[in-house]
């Protein structure tokens, strides 16, 4: 009978610091698991807010460069010939400068991602074309520039609402 109590004994002795380090071995791979997933929770919200700042300077930009449109819009209706032609020249100076931010911001989204808000935001600049094109033909005293001034706004806006589509998909995507 204490042969076998021994040996009982042993095997649950044996048994127990087997569970023991099966749930050392468990309790060490859910823990590198949670891990594991926190870092990529962690990584997936630095993305989705780095992309949302680069979106958010880009729609910014985009207004800010609207605001400039619309001054020239102004001054193409009203104003004497000299006087608008001075501010013609000094709202090109300015259209130049916002151009630069807006092509920065662009850039910084080709960057961010993903592939589609990159090519809503490229588009977004080229719909500052036609203006650029209208206010140079405006400078210059052509007749019709005006007209296409004012037809180039609803390209532009579309533009800025596509790409606000497509940041609000990547943002949903990450």
């Amino acid at each position: 009978m204490a042969d076998s109590t021994f040996w009982i004994a042993a095997l649950t002795g044996g048994t127990a610091v087997l569970a023991s380090w099966v749930t050392s071995r468990g309790n060490t791979r859910a823990a590198r698991i949670q891990a594991d997933t926190a870092a990529l929770a962690q990584r997936a919200e630095r993305l989705r807010d780095s992309r949302r700042t680069a979106y958010l300077d880009l729609i910014e930009q985009t207004h800010s460069i609207g605001e400039l449109y619309w001054e020239v819009a102004a001054v193409e209706r009203t104003g004497a010939a000299e006087r608008r032609l001075a501010l013609l020249d000094e709202l090109a100076e300015r259209e130049r400068d916002e151009y630069g931010k807006m092509r920065r911001c662009v850039r910084v989204v080709e960057l961010e991602g993903p592939p589609a808000a990159a090519t809503a935001a490229n588009a977004l600049q080229k719909a500052t074309g036609p203006f650029h094109r209208a206010l140079g033909a405006m400078r210059s005293g052509e007749p019709e520039a005006g007209q296409r001034f004012h037809a180039a706004f609803r390209p532009f806006w579309q533009a800025l609402t596509d790409f606000v589509d497509a940041a609000k998909t990547a943002l949903q995507e990450v």
